[in-house]
């Protein structure tokens, strides 16, 4: 049976699981508390993909290790039950006979799919699961959609003026994000696979996509170039990370193939048409639009979508307003 201290000690659990965040994929973020008299006495969480599970890095920070027997493990996803590049997280936790084991979310993956939770009440450890679900599958929605969808959680990103305009018609670049907010970016470019862009952007504004303004991993570079329109001049192609290029129109079969290369989340920055496509096909996750302050009267019009808004943040001259899919509802942009 849940027991009132759960949630506090799972709560614990999901902020380690974020410390994984951009470093893990396309594994999902975990995070793990060992509790022994409703004190914790070990942390962990997944640190990098290919390295020991948030299970293993938790136990061995345990001082005292006579006492996982009478001890409750949290864990933000179902121990895994196979063999993959580490060992079984679930053989672990039988072999410390540890008292009870508390799981946020059980694991879709077909691989682990309830095996863990099998083994370890065969074991005789008491197993409650569902604590804090809803908070687990946001915190994971990269790989559930991954999982369950079979392709890449989708992120649409781009700025406009305030009179609801990317750029000029004449295409050339336009400045509209403050520097805070570009800061803001290339953080959000740390934590997912790949970045996407269309020829015209990739033409006219011939970007780098990588992180330069923040620590973390470059993203895999994705632009969609149909007619094989893109000279090897532009930046995409300077070697300096891993670029594909997509000779396809976007749509299911595009992100089934950069699934299969393990790719669990696409940053889709445009520009308008690129945009709009995945808007139309209804193959997107979230939406991420950040307002300037000034008008420009004319120009390439922004994307027109159908959302929930989730929230809305000032970035000095800039307003961050995010939102998620629905169905009907009212139009958001007009």
């Amino acid at each position: 049976m849940p027991q009132p201290t759960d949630a506090i000690f799972m709560q614990r659990a999901l902020e380690l699981a974020q410390n994984g965040c951009g470093s893990v994929s396309p594994n999902p973020m975990v995070g793990c508390v060992v509790v022994h008299q409703n004190q914790i006495i070990g942390e962990g969480w997944h640190q990098q993909y290919g390295g020991q599970h948030a299970e293993v890095n938790a136990l061995a920070s345990v001082a005292d290790q006579t006492l996982l027997c009478r001890a409750t493990l949290y864990v933000t996803l179902e121990p895994c039950a196979h063999f993959g590049k580490t060992p079984p997280c679930a053989d672990l936790l039988v072999r410390h006979k540890l008292r009870r084991v508390v799981v946020c979310n059980e694991d879709p993956n077909p691989l682990v799919a309830g095996k863990g939770l099998q083994k370890m009440r065969e074991a005789g450890i008491e197993v409650e699961t569902g604590v804090l679900s809803a908070q687990g599958r946001y915190l994971n929605r990269r790989f559930f959609t991954y999982i369950e969808q079979n392709r890449p959680y989708i992120v649409l990103k781009w700025a406009e003026t305030a009179d609801g305009f990317l750029a000029k018609n004449d295409c050339k670049p336009l400045k509209i994000s403050n520097s805070l907010s570009q800061t803001l970016l290339h953080r959000w470019r740390t934590e997912e696979d790949a970045i996407c862009v269309g020829t015209n952007t990739a033409l006219y504004d011939n970007p780098r996509l990588d992180a330069r303004y923040w620590r973390g991993r470059n993203p895999v570079r994705v632009v969609i170039d149909r007619l094989g329109r893109l000279p090897s001049s532009l930046n995409l192609f300077d070697g300096t990370q891993e670029t594909l290029v997509v000779t396809q129109q976007i749509g299911s079969d595009m992100l089934r193939q950069l699934r299969d290369r393990n790719v669990q989340s696409l940053l889709v920055e445009g520009g308008a048409q690129t945009l709009q496509a995945f808007i139309d096909l209804g193959l997107w996750n979230e939406i991420r639009r950040v307002q300037s302050s000034f008008s420009i009267g004319v120009g390439v019009a922004a994307p027109v979508f159908r959302a929930q808004q989730t929230d809305q943040q000032s970035i000095l001259n800039n307003t961050l307003t995010t939102y998620i899919p629905i169905l009907g509802g009212t139009i958001s942009r007009f």
